[in-house]
């Protein structure tokens, strides 16, 4: 019987193409077994199906891989994202991790279909062609598990249209990863990936026989870089011809997995001392990231490993890096060869476990030995990539950053070791005797200062951080940039923004840069910018995922993205950080879904000087003050220390519950200020922001509540202190107090020209709500109506404000609550008509 196909269709149509492939289905058959593996497709089926009638696509052709055509580019977007999560849902139910790669183009493509006959026998019943399909299947074999690659048509139509997604297209990740070239095809192609908040690796494919990067040839792949190698050797000499050229793909700021230091020399003095040294040494390049120990620990606890015990060797740092979307493991050795100490770094592709090439160096004596770490990392950067001039002007030697003493270097290690389990006791005992050991090892010292304010320490802590600084030029230049950044943080606070947000563009990948300039941002109001650092923490491997999520919530919260804010709390908590339940509390009641608030705060923690903020914010937000008031005090009674910062906040939030349950807050309001400004005189600064906008607060707050006479006396003390330094948080609070005193004597545009500066996109809840007031009493309808619709907008504002711990909290609230009280009351007018 002849088959005879179709006439192909009259003219070429523009279509989406979609192509997946299930990653490792074979290895799925044979774990799970026939009968299992059959129940698992035929539900990957029905899940197939499912999104193919919900997004309207067309199947033309299915194996291990699918391929589709849509009529418009963002529903095949959209049949991507709930493919790649519905894997994710159906591996999970099996304890199985399922990936897919998918590739998404958009070009003109041939059909036609096939006879009824050849259908029959076998065929497809729709044939398509043309170079787009090639195109798309490039790109989905060149995505990373679980990655989405368009082209750059693809990302342009479907960024377009990702508002149809709804809120979900507003939380999408779009990322570049440069231009690409396909093995057949002439020109160069950008390729861009698309996803979702922690389920896309969001990290640059890797190079392959049939697509690589278009880069300049002296930044190439090893494979590229071999070829002129044998080239170029008949003109300089047959030496180039045994180098050895990495064969991996690896890509500037890729990252990397530093294994356990196998120590073949018996000297337990190298035991881990020169691990530590190898990854100091490394971090300061800005070519190669590398994934912490403490990050490696905890994919060990994931991967159900114990992290105290388990020794990271080449099959579990592989696992560890394909976890953390690391590019190369790093498996060093130090051996003793004839006498002399040799430090060997195996280069090992984790994907196959099979050694690239090795690094080493040699050295006699302990000193020698640095400088062979030194010259393996070098060896190792340079051969990764990075080129051999900027390697060298970003290295400085390890004794001249760290110490020449091995005895301190362990003492180093092992300090490192304990800080990163949170036991921040030992760790100080440690770095004291490394510090001992070598009076000049600033990194010993700079160690003292994270563990004395981890620990809350401040008095000590300032010691710390002047004997540190005393040494930062012996600090490795990351290293050094992050204690410029704290001792901005704690001694001159209106310059820190700018020390983290300088660090962060010189270290995009650095999470505590990145999370100290969200953090900055959004104690000045600026919420946008704050997100853009606090999404980068999120997406790049980093000790403390939770907390990273955690922020993110905060600032989605302030700019009252509450489903976004929900998410973020909820994943952080899942994943172990208990203080994510209050974000959960605070975006559920910023919905006015006070049933998910007070779920959620009962796994907060609690009562402390902290939740109990939200406690009391969240009862009085429901009108109930005696409840208000109870967890303000329960914050205040488990407050130990009286002179402490924590102690002056929880004593206000005490007095503005008192201050509604009809209670004299007077003595409490007065106490706060002789403690606010005895802290400030004493010239003890790592507290001078919070303690100065909360005397800020306590000012506004007495001029609301009949005590203009406290707030004046305030504002005086204030100024005489010189606490004004070109802060706007501070000039903005000062604004709003004074506005309030000025209203106190009925001087209403005063109090309007004192605000007016300050009412833009940065303005604070407090601002808007006395220039409402001022507005009132000048019978301004137009500006009443502007700020009554600014403030009933910003609920989220309203709980996430970040003055001062969160000191206005409560008073935030409230007026959220009377001015919807106020809108309500008001009759609606429809065709002059006033309705009730």
């Amino acid at each position: 019987m002849d088959v005879v196909p179709q006439p192909l269709t009259e003219s070429p149509q523009l279509r989406t193409l979609l192509l997946t492939d299930l990653c490792d289905s074979t290895e799925l058959v044979e774990r799970l077994g026939d009968a299992a593996a059959a129940e698992l497709f035929r539900e990957h089926d029905i899940l197939v199906l499912r999104l193919q009638q919900q997004w309207r696509g067309r199947l033309i052709d299915r194996s291990d891989g699918l391929l589709l055509l849509f009529e418009r580019p963002i529903d095949g977007l959209g049949f991507a994202l709930d493919y790649q999560q519905g894997l994710r849902d159906l591996g999970h139910a099996r304890g199985l991790r399922l990936l897919a790669r998918a590739g998404l183009h958009v070009g003109e493509v041939l059909t036609w279909r096939n006879s009824a006959e050849a259908v029959q026998i076998g065929a497809k019943p729709l044939e398509v062609e043309g170079l787009a399909k090639p195109v798309a299947a490039r790109l989905m074999a060149l995505a990373r598990p679980g990655q989405t690659l368009l082209s750059a048509v693809a990302e342009s139509l479907t960024q377009r249209a990702a508002r149809e997604l709804g809120e979900r297209g507003e939380r999408l990740l779009w990322k570049s990863h440069g231009y690409w070239r396909f093995k057949g095809m002439p020109t160069r192609m950008e390729v861009y990936e698309v996803g979702e908040i922690g389920l896309t690796p969001l990290r640059a494919p890797k190079s392959t026989q049939k697509a690589w990067r278009d880069i300049p040839l002296w930044r190439r792949p090893a494979a590229l870089v071999a070829e002129v190698a044998v080239v170029a050797m008949i003109a300089v000499g047959g030496w180039l011809f045994t180098r050895p050229e990495p064969a991996i793909a690896f890509a500037e700021r890729d990252w990397v997995v530093v294994g356990d230091m196998r120590n073949l020399t018996g000297d337990v003095l190298l035991d881990d001392s020169l691990e530590q040294a190898l990854r100091i040494s490394l971090e300061q390049s800005k070519y190669i990231n590398v994934i912490s120990d403490r990050k490696s620990r905890q994919a060990l606890q994931m991967m159900r490993r114990d992290p105290g015990t388990t020794r990271i060797d080449r099959e579990n740092a592989s696992e560890i890096a394909l976890r953390t979307g690391a590019a190369v493991v790093l498996l060093p050795t130090v051996a003793d060869v004839g006498g002399r100490t040799r430090v060997s770094v195996e280069v090992v592709r984790p994907e196959t476990q099979e050694t690239v090439f090795v690094a080493s160096a040699e050295g006699r004596g302990h000193d020698a030995t640095l400088g062979a770490v030194d010259a393996v990392a070098t060896d190792l950067r340079e051969r990764l990539g990075e080129e051999a001039a900027v390697a060298k002007k970003n290295s400085v030697p390890l004794p001249e950053v760290t110490t020449s003493s091995l005895e301190a270097l362990r003492a180093y290690a092992l300090a490192q070791k304990r800080f990163n389990v949170s036991d921040y006791n030992g760790a100080l005992g440690f770095y004291q005797k490394a510090a001992e050991l070598d009076p000049q090892f600033a990194l010993a010292a700079l160690g003292q200062v994270r563990c004395y304010f981890a620990m809350v320490d401040t008095k000590n802590g300032l010691v710390a951080l002047q004997q540190a600084l005393s040494l930062g030029s012996r600090l490795p230049p990351r290293e050094a940039m992050y204690l410029d950044g704290w001792s901005k943080e704690l001694l001159a606070q209106d310059k820190a923004l700018v020390a983290w947000e300088q660090m962060a563009a010189i270290y995009p990948d650095y999470a505590p840069a990145q999370h100290n300039a969200s953090i900055r941002l959004m104690v000045e109001n600026r919420f946008k910018e704050a997100l853009a650092y606090s999404e980068r923490v999120v997406n790049v491997p980093n000790d403390l995922p939770n907390v990273a999520l955690d922020q993110m919530a905060r600032v989605k919260l302030a700019l009252g993205d509450y489903e976004g804010a929900l998410t973020a709390s909820q994943q952080a908590k899942a994943d172990g950080y208990r203080a994510a339940a209050r974000r959960v509390a605070m975006a559920a009641a910023a919905k006015r879904d006070f049933a998910r608030a007070e779920r959620a705060l009962s796994d907060a923690q609690g009562p402390d000087p902290h939740a109990s903020i939200e406690r009391a914010s969240i009862a009085a937000d429901q009108g109930n003050w005696r409840e208000a008031l109870r967890y303000a005090q329960a914050g205040l009674d488990v407050t130990d220390d009286v002179h402490g910062f924590d102690y002056r906040r929880a004593t206000f939030v005490v007095a503005v519950a008192e201050a509604k349950a009809s209670m004299n807050p007077g003595d409490k309001l007065r106490e706060v200020t002789k403690l606010g400004l005895a802290a400030l005189r004493s010239g003890e600064t790592a507290d001078w922001l919070d303690d100065t906008n909360l005397l800020l607060s306590v000012a506004i707050f007495s001029a609301r509540n009949g005590e203009p006479e406290l707030a004046s006396r305030i504002l005086g003390e204030l100024r005489s202190l010189g606490v004004v330094r070109k802060m706007r948080v501070v000039d903005e609070l000062m604004a709003v107090a004074d506005a309030w005193v000025a209203l106190s004597k009925n001087d209403a545009p005063k109090a309007q020209r004192l605000v007016q500066p300050y009412l833009d996109d940065l303005s604070r809840y407090q601002s808007r709500v006395v220039a409402l007031e001022a507005a009132r009493r000048l019978g301004d309808a137009k500006g009443i109506q502007q700020q009554e619709t600014w403030l009933d907008g910003r609920r989220g504002l309203a709980y996430a404000e970040f003055e001062c711990g969160y000191c206005l909290q409560l008073i935030n609230v409230t007026d959220s609550n009377a001015i919807l009280a106020h809108r309500r009351s008001q009759p609606r007018v429809v065709s002059g008509v006033a309705l009730p």
